[in-house]
Order: C-alpha cells, then sequence, then structure tokens
C-alpha cells in the first residue's frame, strides 16, 4: 500500500493505493482519503482506510464459481488463463511413477483424516504386504486408497453417483458398515476443528442425492466450456460441501479432483499434508464467498511440487 497524491488547480487529493494483476494487466485499487489534509489528520485517515481497501483488493481478486453464478466476460478470461499461466507441463506419468504417485498420495490423503500410518509404512503395505503394528482399519483404508487411485485410472467415468459410492466402498469396505451408501435420512454431519470449532455443516440428509444430481448435470453441460483445473475444483468443492457419506468424504473428495484431472488428459495431483491448513482455508474460502480461485491456486502449487517430487 502507498499514498497517492494528485494535484488539481489548488488542490492536493491523497488516497490509499494498492496495485495488483488481474490476467497479464496491472490495475489499482483506491481508497479516497481527502483534499489539503494536514500530516496528523492523514495518518489518522490512512489507518482508517487501510481495512476499507483490503475489502477492496479481496473483492478484486475473488474468482466467482462458474457452478454458483453468471460470470463476466473479464473472469471468464481469468477462469481461461489461469490453468496456461500455470504452466504444466508434466503430461504423462510411468509406470514407476504411478507407483510413487500412489505411495504419497495414499499417505497424504488419510494423514489428512488422521491416520497414524506413515509414508515409510505406506510402501511397506503396498509393496512388500508388510503389515506395521496399526489399527486393521488403518491398513485396511491404505489399501483401499490405493485400489480407488487404481479404479479411476480404468474407469472412463468422468463423474457420477455410481462412481462416488464405488470409490467409497473401494476405501472403506472393510473398516466402515456405511461403505459405498450415502447418508441415510436422519444422518447429519458437520466438520469440526482439533479445538472443537464447527469448520461446515454438511447438507441436509434428505437434500444428498437432488444435490448430487444437480451437480452431475452441471457438469456433464460444461465439462467442454471450462479448463479441467477449474472444472476439478468445482466438483471437489462442491462435493465437500454436500458431504454425502457418514465419513469418508475429504478422500473421496481429493479422488474426484484427481478423476477429473486424469479424464482430461492431465496428471493427478497430491493435497499434502503440509498444505492441509491452506487446503482447508481454501474450502472455508469457498463457502463464505464462493471463491474459487485459493483451490486452483492451490492445485497449480502442488502441480509444481508434483513435479518436483518424481524427479
Amino acid at each position: 500500500m502507498y499514498i497517492e497524491t494528485r494535484i488539481v488547480g489548488n488542490k492536493k487529493k491523497y488516497y490509499l493505493t494498492h496495485t495488483y494483476r488481474l490476467l497479464d494487466q496491472v490495475k489499482k485499487a483506491r481508497v479516497y482519503l481527502g483534499t489539503n489534509l494536514p500530516k496528523e489528520v492523514l495518518s489518522q485517515k490512512i489507518k482508517d482506510a487501510e481495512a476499507v481497501l483490503e475489502a477492496k483488493l479481496t473483492q478484486a481478486k475473488t474468482l466467482k464459481d462458474p457452478y454458483k453464478t453468471t460470470l463476466s466476460a473479464l473472469e471468464l478470461e481469468e477462469l481461461k488463463t489461469l490453468q496456461t499461466r500455470g504452466k504444466i507441463e508434466l503430461v504423462h506419468l510411468s509406470e514407476k511413477d504411478w507407483e510413487k504417485f500412489v505411495e504419497v498420495f495414499t499417505y497424504n490423503t488419510n494423514a489428512i483424516e488422521g491416520s497414524s500410518v506413515t509414508q515409510r509404512e505406506v510402501a511397506n503395505i503396498l509393496q512388500n504386504d508388510k503389515w506395521p503394528n496399526k489399527s486393521k482399519e488403518e491398513i485396511s483404508e491404505t489399501r483401499g486408497v490405493a485400489d480407488a487411485v487404481s479404479y479411476i485410472r480404468k474407469t472412463r467415468e468422468h463423474f457420477s453417483l455410481e462412481l462416488l459410492k464405488k470409490m467409497h466402498w473401494l476405501i472403506f469396505k472393510n473398516s466402515k458398515d456405511f461403505a459405498g451408501k450415502f447418508r441415510s435420512k436422519g444422518v447429519e454431519v458437520a466438520v469440526f476443528s482439533a479445538t472443537g470449532l464447527k469448520i461446515h455443516q454438511g447438507a441436509k440428509s434428505s437434500e444428498v442425492v437432488s444435490l448430487l444430481n444437480k451437480l452431475v448435470k452441471w457438469y456433464d453441460k460444461n465439462k467442454s466450456e471450462y479448463p479441467p483445473v477449474v472444472l476439478a475444483a468445482i466438483l471437489h468443492n462442491q462435493f465437500e460441501m454436500i458431504h454425502p457419506f457418514e465419513d469418508g468424504n475429504g478422500r473421496i473428495g481429493r479422488l474426484i479432483l484427481n478423476n477429473i484431472l486424469l479424464k482430461h488428459k492431465l496428471p493427478p495431483v497430491n493435497i499434502e499434508l503440509k498444505n492441509r491448513i491452506p487446503y482447508y482455508d481454501s474450502l472455508k474460502i469457498y463457502e463464505a464467498t464462493g471463491d474459487i480461485r485459493p483451490m486452483i491456486e492451490l492445485i497449480m502449487k502442488e502441480y509444481k511440487n508434483l513435479k518436483q517430487m518424481l524427479k
């Protein structure tokens, strides 16, 4: 932020200003402070205006979700250029790459949800059938995630209710009695932080199927209209807002994200445990404002990390 001064005749006008980039253009957000202000008054005006300018910047940078609202021509253009600017160069994984990806994805996606199985233990389970001293449920879900990744590599389905239930069953068939089943009537879910703060309330159980069907129809209609990364972010975020299963929604959501990327000929992506906080923050921002940008930018960041991992 900086002070911009404009002189008009004998008047000196002051603005608190911040520059930012939108598409390939540098733009400015401004808050008018006043005219011919004494130094001490100007200092106070600046303090008062900082929050207003931050709000303006947030609004200017918000990238609306086309699932929720009609986009302007400028917003649509930015959506289409985000992926291009991210420079996704990795377009094919060898079988050795896939083996490594499955290992790190399985470890991270389960660890985000609280699994105590380490990455080395994941490798031993998947490659050597060597069981660590961990619960049978955690070991089963380790194998289950790997099986689900194998499944989305083979299936031709992009997004459907049956695909969701199949992935859930593959992961939880030996650990949860509701594996492969959406929440039954009256079963409501919420996501809480480690301190007990409610982060998100899932959709009503009575609305789960209708909301998922609406999302399927939107995707089928628009899967050629938007870049794959945008589609993947939208379906992932909307799925998490619905939270159709009694448990396991985070892992299924991250598989959805990857299935959409794969079906559009892009490599998969791994949301790392170390990025759990920005991952959850991007979901909270999306729920509060409809801003899809944080999730898209996180995906692009993780693509860069994936390239480093597979070197």
